[in-house]
């Protein structure tokens, strides 16, 4: 079934030249030497969201960090340096731009440790698989540190299959972290460690269908936001499996069905919340908080309608 006129017509008139990019390549499969995706390309980080992130960045490569002094990179979350060159590099910003490589030198020298994970001696899942997948989508492959960290990853995978950013036995979906920088990895680089770790991830993700885990339901899961570099929810598990190549399997078509009925007027998708919005013991958060937001909840967002309509393209759905 094709994207209906009106609908793509939403989507690309005024659209955000990152989400013109997507839409042009992932729903409507324009080439990449296309006119107006090569048009789209060269305007992400000239105009729009991206711009206006590039265009905080202080000269010497940071982000101005609220209530901090010195080279802080991770606090206050979610607008420091980490959480910039996050979104930057979902939307698409290019590696090559002297912008990001400013900031990604700073980011390396701070966090990249001699044993793979990102962080240090304080290393974890979710740190660690963002920043592999950051670098990924910034076309860093041959940075030595990208290696090592994925090799990280694939050690520390629970015996379940999942992964957990906390101290645990066991998996929890979550965890998704390890599983986006798999996916975001181009197939050729994929090992077969690598190819086998993300078997068994994916076995731990169809088997609790995407959203069940634990007594009862989690209602986080079934509300769909972005930025989502710290929370997981239906549609972040549904773009990983269906990315590496899951979108078939019958274990999906609950969570398809899902995402389907949560589509609004016009087919249009809602943003439902910014980030971050869990208030939740469960996410020992260090205040001062400051949210993120590119568009606003409550209404059709362009990003999570052209994700959703990705994901449902990869499973045969549209």
């Amino acid at each position: 079934m094709a994207i209906p006129r009106g609908l793509q017509d939403w989507l690309l008139d005024g659209a955000d030249p990152s989400v013109r990019y997507r839409v042009l390549r992932e729903l409507l499969d324009r080439p990449e030497d296309d006119p107006e995706v090569r048009a789209a390309r060269r305007q992400i980080g000239r105009v729009g969201w991206a711009a206006e992130i590039l265009k905080e960045q202080l000269a010497d490569g940071q982000w101005h960090t609220p209530g901090t002094s010195g080279r802080e990179l991770y606090r206050p979350k979610y607008v420091a340096t980490n959480w910039r060159l996050l979104v930057l590099a979902d939307l698409g910003v290019s590696g090559t731009d002297p912008r990001v490589g400013k900031a990604l030198g700073l980011f390396l020298r701070r966090f990249s440790g001699p044993r793979g994970g990102f962080g240090g001696r304080e290393s974890e899942v979710c740190f660690t698989g963002n920043a592999a997948r950051m670098l990924v989508r910034f076309g860093r492959l041959d940075e030595p540190c990208l290696g090592t960290s994925i090799d990280w990853l694939v050690r520390h995978q629970k015996s379940d299959g999942g992964w957990h950013c906390f101290p645990s036995r066991t998996g929890t979906l979550d965890g998704w972290e390890a599983m986006s920088a798999f996916a975001a990895l181009p197939p050729a680089a994929r090992s077969p460690t690598v190819e086998r770790s993300i078997e068994r991830g994916a076995e731990f993700y169809l088997d609790r269908g995407l959203v069940r885990e634990g007594p009862r339901p989690y209602a986080p899961w079934r509300r769909l936001h972005f930025p989502v570099h710290y929370y997981y929810d239906l549609l972040v598990g549904l773009d990983l499996l269906t990315a590496l190549g899951y979108g078939r399997d019958r274990r999906l078509r609950a969570p398809l069905d899902l995402l389907e009925s949560m589509r609004g007027p016009g087919g249009r998708w809602y943003l439902d919340a910014i980030h971050p919005d869990v208030d939740d013991p469960a996410y020992p958060l260090r205040p001062p908080i400051y949210p993120f937001v590119l568009e606003f909840p409550g209404r059709p967002s362009r990003w999570i309608t052209t994700t959703a309509l990705a994901v449902l393209r990869r499973a045969g759905r549209l």
